[in-house]
C-alpha cells in the first residue's frame, strides 16, 4: 500500500463476493490492508452492496505489516464529520 505507484493487481471482493458475504454471514467488520475492499475491476458495484445494507462496517488502508497472528478485539475510532458518508478511523488491536 506504500508503494508511490497504484498496483491494480490487488485483491478485493467481486460484486458476487460482496453479495455472498452479506447474505450468508454475520459478518460487522472487513478490513484490508490496501485503499479498497472492492476488487480494482469491480469497484463501484461491490462497494454498493456493502454500502446500501448498512451492516458490514468497510475500513479500508489498514496497516497489518507488524501485526502478529492471533485472536484481537477490534476498536475504530473514527472522526465525526457531518454530512459525510465516511471517516479517516484510527483502529486498535487489544490482544
Amino acid at each position: 500500500m506504500f508503494k508511490k505507484e497504484f498496483d491494480t493487481s490487488y485483491v478485493g471482493f467481486m460484486k458476487d463476493g460482496a453479495e455472498w458475504l452479506v447474505k450468508n454471514t454475520d459478518i460487522k467488520l472487513v478490513g484490508i490492508d490496501y485503499l479498497s475492499v472492492a476488487a480494482y475491476d469491480d469497484l463501484i458495484p461491490s462497494h454498493l452492496v456493502f454500502l446500501e445494507g448498512r451492516e458490514i462496517i468497510l475500513v479500508e488502508g489498514l496497516k497489518l505489516d507488524d501485526v502478529q497472528p492471533g485472536i484481537y478485539d477490534v476498536h475504530c475510532l473514527p472522526l465525526r464529520l457531518l454530512g459525510a458518508e465516511g471517516s479517516p478511523i484510527r483502529c486498535i488491536l487489544i490482544k
